[in-house]
């Protein structure tokens, strides 16, 4: 009997490696990406997608397989993968909200992948703009429309998945919800303005552009108070319009923090730990605990990755320049959306923390009843304390390959056609990138938007 049970425990142990997020097979696709080879990257991660995404990883693959083909010029393909990427996300919601009871002791890894939500609402952008390079502009304006729907949606989405949660027997405080404030992306309003003034509709497009405006003071925590020269673009001239967009850097990566708990008489108190020294986080009412209960658990954190480029030139034919100027940072959204459901998060993990906790004490007392304690009674408990950390990796999953922040600028030239290159340069000036459009038409009263990337 001893020996089936140390045997059960090591398949345990061994079987939870597989709740750990792999992010090393990234590197070489990373590399051809940087070199703009988006074909390679995109073949090269398709190869490996058995050895690399699992059973539940369907839609962080399609998101990255939809990026890269974006990047590639591939649209009809990166909207197929975003569009089911998108389809599954909601189906995997609407799972969720039907299993949370029975799931709420799941680690997060356990469980089907639905996606951050900046990776929900820009991939309606990409799609956007997929649209719009394959000549549909009516579906590329009911995407943009979108991203704003499913911003109106995003609270009650959590608040729902808290009221499920809270249904349980097992929780014992409630579910609640963190606050954002992002509830107007300026870049999906940036877009309509741009299709609503290619079509005439003047009118609709000033609303697009105070809307733009109000974001930028409303919204701190994403545009740090921006105030970008726009009133221009309302301007009816005789010239023609160039419009750009630009992609830069990579969105964001998921890392681990380590939380400490010591319970109190009907009381939690955590500590963030980086391994030598706790800091306090919070105390929070934990009916029923006892007090001398010393555990541990992993929560993720969403850290910015930035970017190598300082600064976007534009340079078209006769040597006009002007610069690109940072538009709106998806890392920004990516951190503030996030701190909506991070009280999810760390409720559930505190509530599988101490059940754990508890059911391994209770094991570890029937097994000393039957081995006498001891050497063997220490052996054991080490064992299966191992094996219930072993199922608290944080789950770091997030896709690879949305940018970090979006430039954008417009030019007024005469109609005709223009040698265009947009460079990219560092903070010490160096030139990281040049992408050379080759000659362009501009034409007058039409939608001349030129769309580039730089990933570095």
């Amino acid at each position: 009997m001893i020996f089936i049970f140390f045997s059960l425990i090591i398949i345990f142990i061994y079987g939870c490696g597989s709740l750990k997020t792999n992010k090393d097979f990234y590197l070489n696709i990373d590399q051809k990406a940087e070199l703009l080879d988006f074909n390679g990257a995109a073949n090269l991660l398709e190869y490996d997608k058995d050895d690399n995404y699992g059973d539940k990883d369907d839609v962080l693959y399609c998101l990255d397989m939809g990026m890269l083909y974006h990047y590639a010029g591939e649209y009809e393909k990166s909207n197929e993968m975003l569009t089911k990427a998108e389809n599954d996300i909601e189906d995997l919601y609407t799972k969720s909200i039907t299993k949370a009871v029975g799931s709420i002791l799941l680690n997060d890894n356990a469980l089907d992948y639905f996606g951050e939500d900046y990776e929900n609402i820009y991939l309606n952008v990409f799609k956007s703009l997929n649209y719009l390079h394959l000549g549909n502009f009516e579906d590329a304006f009911v995407e943009i429309r979108r991203v704003n729907e499913k911003l109106s949606k995003l609270e009650v989405k959590y608040k729902n998945l808290a009221d499920e949660y809270n249904k349980s027997k097992k929780k014992k405080v409630d579910f609640k919800i963190g606050k954002s404030n992002f509830h107007d992306s300026a870049l999906a309003r940036l877009l309509s303005l741009l299709f609503y003034r290619s079509e005439g509709r003047i009118d609709d497009a000033r609303i697009d552009l105070e809307k733009v405006k109000e974001a930028w003071e409303t919204e701190a925590n994403v545009y740090n108070n921006q105030s970008l020269p726009l009133n221009n673009y309302l301007d009816n001239t005789f010239k023609a319009k160039i419009d750009f967009i630009s992609f830069i850097g990579r969105s964001p990566e998921k890392y681990i923090k380590k939380i400490i708990v010591h319970s109190e008489t009907n009381l939690i108190l955590l500590y963030l730990s980086d391994g030598k020294d706790e800091r306090k986080l919070d105390a929070i009412a934990w009916p029923g605990i006892t007090k001398g209960l010393h555990l541990k658990f992993a929560m993720p954190y969403i850290e910015k990755r930035g970017s190598e480029v300082a600064r976007v030139e534009v340079i078209i034919k006769n040597n006009a320049r002007t610069n690109l100027y940072q538009f709106e940072s998806i890392e920004n959204v990516a951190v503030e959306t996030f701190k909506i459901k991070e009280p999810i998060i760390l409720i559930k993990a505190i509530t599988r923390t101490v059940i754990k906790a508890l059911l391994n004490e209770a094991i570890n007392k029937e097994l000393d009843k039957k081995t006498g304690g001891g050497i063997f009674g220490s052996l054991t408990r080490a064992i299966t304390g191992a094996a219930f950390d072993a199922t608290e990796n944080a789950d770091l999953r997030i896709s690879h390959y949305f940018p970090s922040m979006i430039y954008t600028g417009e030019l007024e030239v005469n109609p005709g056609k223009y040698d265009i290159k947009i460079r990219y340069f560092s903070n010490d000036n160096r030139l990281i990138m040049e992408e050379d459009f080759g000659e362009k038409y501009i034409g007058r009263g039409k939608l001349n938007l030129l769309e580039s990337c730089c990933l570095q």
